[in-house]
């Protein structure tokens, strides 16, 4: 199994492709490779995007189980977050937003390239104005907004541009596929609401998989 180039000391057995098609392997094995080439981050996202623009541009490798809204979703709205390949340093998923919803202001805390499969979104960035000395309290700027159709993609290098949220514009569910530096929906990040300058901590999950804590709770 690729690992993005890491190897763990316990069980992974919630961790691998669970997509295996040439597509996603190939970005897959090119991320592992540049993650062991390159050590700044930004040299090494900005050389992977050749890779992801060739899995955005391919069809047919998408289940279609996961291009589908999910009621029972963390994130709320329908949305649905359908892990394709994961590893404790890094994962491959698809975000599914019904129309008209939007996701809640929220961060990733990890390195990774996110663009557009099927759909038209609006994308709203935030900058955080406040240093986290306050528990519970965080100021946020809007620092810029734009519209994004398939095949539009762009960079996750925190601080920069972590913190946005997205609405669908399109009549359909919109799609967007997330290469990231974590395994995005198991580890806590932060739900921001920025008219109350407040700040919670937040775990999405997957639609299609179980955090590994959850699988032994099982």
């Amino acid at each position: 199994m690729c690992d993005f180039g890491h190897h763990h000391s316990h069980d992974r057995s919630q961790y691998g492709f669970l997509v295996d098609t040439p597509h996603v392997r190939a970005l897959i094995e090119e991320t592992a490779r540049l993650r062991q080439a390159i050590a700044d981050d930004g040299a090494r996202v900005e050389t992977l995007r050749p890779a992801f623009a060739r899995l955005l541009a391919a069809d047919g490798w998408l289940p279609e189980e996961y291009t589908r809204p999910d009621e029972r979703s963390g994130m709320g709205g329908g949305i649905g977050q359908y892990a394709l390949y994961r590893a404790e340093n890094g994962e491959l998923f698809s975000l599914v937003i019904p129309p008209g919803a939007a996701t809640p202001v929220h961060d990733h805390l990890a390195w990774g390239l996110v663009g557009i499969y099927r759909g038209r979104q609006e994308e709203t960035f935030y900058r955080r104005l406040d240093d986290g000395s306050v528990e519970g309290r965080a100021v946020l700027q809007m620092s810029r907004r734009l519209v994004a159709e398939a095949g539009h993609f762009y960079t996750l290098l925190p601080p920069q541009d972590d913190i946005h949220y997205v609405k669908t514009l399109s009549d359909m569910p919109s799609i967007s596929i997330h290469l990231l530096a974590n395994d995005t929906a198991c580890v806590w990040r932060h739900r921001f609401d920025p008219a109350a300058d407040t700040v919670t901590p937040f775990r999405s999950g997957y639609s299609n998989a179980p955090c590994p804590e959850d699988a032994v709770a099982r």
